[in-house]
């Protein structure tokens, strides 16, 4: 009698979801079809079309920020490194770009060799494809994706060229079960064994994304000595890189300020993005969001408390023609009275009290907030953007924060330390600025 009421109950159950379907989180556009991407030659320019219309990319890499924020400055697209980031599925990704009127190129989170992945081991490769095929099949008809980025700079630290033939096998799986979206693979650099990897091992490949910092200024040198002149996007680009900073005697690379960097983001998106009409079809900016790696403030458009930073302003600019009626305060620069600046290699006394002299430009000074904290420098060091840990900053060294002078209590601690700088206004823009510092020991 009661295996007859469970069984009576289940079937209730069932016949009221066939009834009644539950639909599943972040899919509720798959019903609108797929968008036609496909690339064009057109007048000797190589160009990206969607449905029918030019679509050059005005995008940003973007993963946990806030990717929607791309479309209110200007953007048209987001690029992420995966399907599923832990934090929001796929179609959810899709749902909010389509919702705000953005176009994704979605990364296939291929493994890499520097990871330990074995190319030369078949059945792994074998899974790795189909688990693709699965997460293909399910975003393939939304109408927000542009297309499917296959792994992120595969090709550094590796020494196995199988990966390339795993990277074809991907894209053929691609166009077999989806044949509306465009098919790349994301490049540290670009170099002429890739280049020669790819056009022998990739025949599937639609074209190639590059993804450099500081070097992209000599990127049609690259493009040259390693024998391309197809189409590609820039996929990863912004800030330079902290391998192509100078360092301090103690080997921690110098930062600029958020007002450097958005100057050379202006030179590198009109000297080169924009400077290639034939054969870049646009670039996604790095990163839309905030990250750890080597200081919290390095690569993000965002500082951790999610103020946005000058380089945005810049990019807005690029992406309508028009400046943003409220800009980010300017930080020109960092010092520490009477010890140096950035690249002085400065040294200070355990516990004793200094002052660090900022230079700040914005229309209502007065109207700043300034912070400031001292963190030591982190202890594991990531590799072509890994996870970092974030060092936890010290209590209590702040003494005072203006919009000129910062002062401070050194650490007790013999060691490596930084001291970060962000001025805001009441629009949430921000100026960002550090400097790196030794202690030496303290005096009794």
């Amino acid at each position: 009698m009661k295996i007859l009421k469970i069984t009576a109950f289940f079937f209730t159950v069932s016949l009221m979801l066939a009834c009644n379907p539950v639909e599943e989180p972040g899919s509720k556009y798959i019903s609108e079809g797929p968008s036609h991407v496909e690339m064009r030659h057109v007048d000797g320019n190589y160009r990206l079309f969607v449905n029918d219309e030019e679509f050059f990319v005005k995008g940003a890499g973007c993963e946990f920020g806030p990717c929607y924020l791309v479309a209110a400055h200007g953007g048209n697209s987001i690029r992420t490194w995966r399907t599923d980031n832990g934090q929001r599925t796929g179609l959810e990704v899709l749902d909010e770009a389509y919702e705000h009127g953005l176009m994704v190129m979605m990364g296939l989170d291929v493994a890499r060799e520097r990871h330990g992945f074995d190319y030369d081991d078949q059945e792994s490769v074998a899974a790795q494809l189909e688990r693709f095929r699965i997460e293909v099949l399910e975003l393939k008809d939304h109408p927000a994706l542009l297309g499917w980025g296959i792994g992120n700079e595969l090709n550094l630290h590796y020494t196995n060229p199988a990966v390339w033939d795993a990277v074809n096998d991907i894209a053929l799986m691609i166009k077999e079960v989806d044949g509306n979206h465009v098919v790349t693979t994301m490049l540290a650099g670009i170099g002429p064994n890739e280049v020669k990897y790819i056009a022998e091992r990739c025949p599937d490949i639609d074209f190639i994304s590059v993804q450099m910092y500081g070097e992209i200024v000599n990127l049609q040198q690259y493009l040259d000595n390693a024998g391309y002149d197809g189409p590609y996007l820039v996929t990863e680009w912004g800030a330079t890189g902290h391998w192509e900073m100078p360092e301090t005697e103690w080997g921690r690379p110098i930062e600029q300020t958020s007002t450097e960097k958005a100057d050379a983001i202006r030179y590198r998106y009109e000297n080169v993005i924009l400077a290639d009409e034939s054969n870049c079809m646009g670039s996604y900016v790095f990163l839309w969001g905030q990250k750890q790696e080597r200081t919290p403030s390095w690569y993000g458009l965002f500082t951790e408390a999610g103020e946005k930073t000058e380089a945005i302003n810049v990019m807005e600019y690029f992406w309508t023609g028009e400046w943003p009626e409220n800009s980010a305060p300017k930080m020109h620069d960092i010092i520490i009275e009477d010890n140096g600046g950035r690249f002085d290699n400065v040294r200070l006394e355990g516990g004793q009290f200094y002052t660090a002299i900022i230079s700040v430009e914005h229309p209502d000074i007065e109207g700043l907030s300034v912070r400031a904290e001292i963190m030591p420098e982190p202890e594991q060091l990531s590799e072509g953007g890994d996870f970092e840990q974030r060092p936890r900053s010290i209590e209590g060294l702040i003494v005072s924060a203006g919009t000129s002078e910062i002062s401070f209590t050194a650490p007790d601690e013999t060691g490596e330390y930084r001291l970060l700088v962000y001025v805001t206004d009441d629009s949430n823009n921000a100026g960002t600025a550090n400097i790196p510092f030794f202690v030496e020991q303290s005096i009794d």
